[in-house]
């Protein structure tokens, strides 16, 4: 496993290849995201904090992931189409990936590492599961399908310095 979440390459939802140290010196929110899940709402409250806090230095990343009740089907063209129509979402999203199992991202494998759930757990429960990293690439808080956008805002706002 590598040392920092700096040492990692994702690709986008183009398939272009993306260095996290792009978002050095950000306060990042990593979010496991899905289309057609109950919590899929949740992108509006996401966009809300990236209109607000982007250029304060909050960087928001999306990963579609499928591994939760089959609930993102599409390809990333249509990923992308949904997020865009539905949602307006103009904070990156990358390529769809799995959080847990054999294949999982090793992004999300240093994440859940590095932020063990409730319990102690470590493998993701749900969609829509967040963590937070400050703006030298520490994880620093882990939240679930159930804590809100709106309800984490205070810590970004802390990390950001705001």
């Amino acid at each position: 496993m590598k040392e920092s979440v700096y040492d990692y390459k994702v690709k986008d939802i183009n398939g272009k290849e993306v260095s996290m140290a792009d978002f050095k010196d950000k306060v990042l929110l990593i979010v496991n995201v899905a289309s057609t899940c109950g919590f899929t709402p949740q992108y509006e409250g996401l966009q809300k904090l990236y209109d607000k806090y982007s250029e304060a230095g909050l960087e928001i990343l999306g990963f579609p992931c499928n591994q939760f009740g089959a609930q993102e089907k599409g390809d990333e063209s249509d990923i992308k189409e949904f997020c865009s129509l539905n949602y307006a979402v103009t904070f990156p999203i990358f390529s769809k990936i799995d959080v847990n199992g054999a294949n999982a991202d090793p992004l999300f494998e240093f994440l859940k590492d590095k932020m063990k759930g409730f319990l102690g757990t470590e493998s993701v429960k749900w969609n829509f599961s967040k963590f937070l990293l400050g703006k030298d690439g520490t994880v620093e808080k882990r939240y679930g399908s159930l804590d809100f956008p709106e309800a984490i805002e205070p810590d970004i706002k802390q990390l950001l310095g705001a």
